[in-house]
């Protein structure tokens, strides 16, 4: 959808609301807004509504857990700017998350979702969304020093009449979303006077920490696709054999998936730190050759229709060094036992307790988070940004809850990352996937 069409109503027959209008009867506009009701995905005629991951009814209840949760928070509307989001309700999957893009969603009928022109096409072949609520902005406000993309988009919302819909409590924006600019705040900020903007404290991310039976079946062909990963990086790990290497064989892994099921890109690249350089987490790769006996700690993500599963293992190349297998042993025991306490009605905290308790048997300490949330993710991060597994947390699991949990401890000079993700199920805590709690020799 092109500016024209956004701002002429000449041809495509849309209602009168989507355009200003001169005249007595403008005070009717309104009314003609709120009429219009919330499209049911599925019945929407385009090709992207054939294509969904989900069902209707899915989609459905998470707008309206969406909503319901607006209320709890004294929301008028929402402003969502997380990918990962835009797709959790829309469906809406597309590398354009570079360059600015929102969901509006208002208390109550049509959502409207706000993307580069180029890209709205893409919204058409791949959200449930009908084409009158995709809406693109102008080529020339893209990447200019002096005028923004939300600059179009504010006086979009204001001709389609939402602005003094949304002005009779805060709307809430995505504060920490990673793709919510300072110039996108300050374009919404002086283009709405009306509304008052407040954080919404990652409101839809604390609504996908509890997975649907649907999404907990696309994260078990991820945990598929994580394991033809995790497998092709041991098998290729060697003497002599460079990191780029490995990666590659990792990446091709990740494209091509396993038992029949595609793989997806992943939000990280695999993460590989390396010897001495094995003490600190979250290093790529270089073309650096691996030497006898030396460790590797391997992390890397399965991903399926953007439902990621993420693993951590330590390699060897030969015979571990004896401070490396005393550390196994130690984080072996302490993953075990945290898995064995997780279920639902358990605080995270008391998951964090159990592993401190077993490292402090053995004068060891993790300052860092256990884990965290996980689910759908895009670039930079395949966390959710909701719950971590640490003492400070006090958050109840629930059933349907999935989480990474990193058994990683960074010395001086060497280090090891033993990691699993798992279910909350309703009984207790299952793996996503089957590796051995060890260090792998190669």
């Amino acid at each position: 959808m092109n500016e024209g069409e956004l701002f002429y109503g000449g041809e495509d027959n849309r209602p009168d609301v989507y355009g200003m209008r001169p005249g007595a009867e403008q005070g009717q506009a309104n009314q003609e807004v709120k009429a219009r009701q919330q499209p049911i995905p599925g019945e929407v005629d385009s090709i992207g509504a054939d294509e969904l991951s989900f069902t209707p009814e899915e989609y459905l209840g998470r707008i309206a857990s969406v909503r319901n949760r607006m209320v709890d928070q004294g929301l008028a509307a929402l402003i969502v700017t997380d990918p990962a989001n835009i797709y959790y309700l829309t469906g809406y999957n597309a590398w354009s998350f570079y360059t600015p893009q929102l969901l509006f969603v208002p208390s109550s009928g049509p959502m409207t979702l706000f993307m580069r022109d180029m890209d709205a096409r893409g919204a058409s072949h791949t959200s449930w969304l009908p084409p009158e609520d995709i809406v693109g902005y102008p080529e020339r406000y893209v990447q200019r020093p002096h005028i923004h993309p939300f600059d179009w988009v504010a006086f979009a919302l204001r001709q389609r009449w939402e602005v003094a819909r949304a002005s009779t409590s805060p709307v809430g924006v995505e504060m920490d979303s990673h793709f919510f600019s300072p110039r996108a705040f300050r374009a919404l900020v002086n283009g709405v006077p009306e509304w008052r903007l407040v954080d919404s404290f990652e409101l839809v991310n604390w609504i996908r920490a509890v997975k649907s039976p649907a999404e907990i079946a696309l994260m078990r062909k991820a945990a598929q696709v994580t394991t033809a990963a995790m497998d092709a990086a041991l098998g290729t790990i060697g003497v002599g054999v460079g990191q780029n290497e490995v990666a590659a064989a990792i990446s091709e892994a990740q494209t091509r998936g396993g038992n029949g099921v595609w793989g997806d890109y992943p939000a990280i690249v695999p993460l590989m730190p390396t010897g001495e350089s094995a003490d600190t987490p979250h290093l790529s790769w270089t073309d650096r050759k691996f030497e006898a006996d030396e460790s590797v700690s391997i992390e890397l993500a399965g991903v399926h229709r953007r439902y990621h599963v993420p693993l951590a293992r330590t390699a060897v190349t030969g015979r571990p060094k004896q401070e490396l297998v005393r550390l196994e042993g130690v984080v072996a025991e302490a993953l075990t036992a945290v898995l064995e306490v997780a279920a639902p009605e358990v605080p995270t905290a008391e998951l964090a307790r159990t592993w401190n308790r077993v490292l402090a048997l053995s004068g060891l300490e993790k300052p860092s988070r256990l884990g965290y949330s996980i689910g759908i993710g895009y670039p930079p991060d395949w966390g959710e940004r909701t719950i971590s597994i640490r003492t400070e947390d006090d958050q109840i699991l629930e059933a349907g809850m999935t989480f990474h949990l990193i058994g990683g401890m960074w010395m001086n000079g060497y280090g090891i990352e033993l990691s699993e993700p798992v279910l909350i199920t309703d009984t207790g805590c299952e793996p996503f996937t089957h590796f051995p709690r060890e260090i792998i020799r190669v």
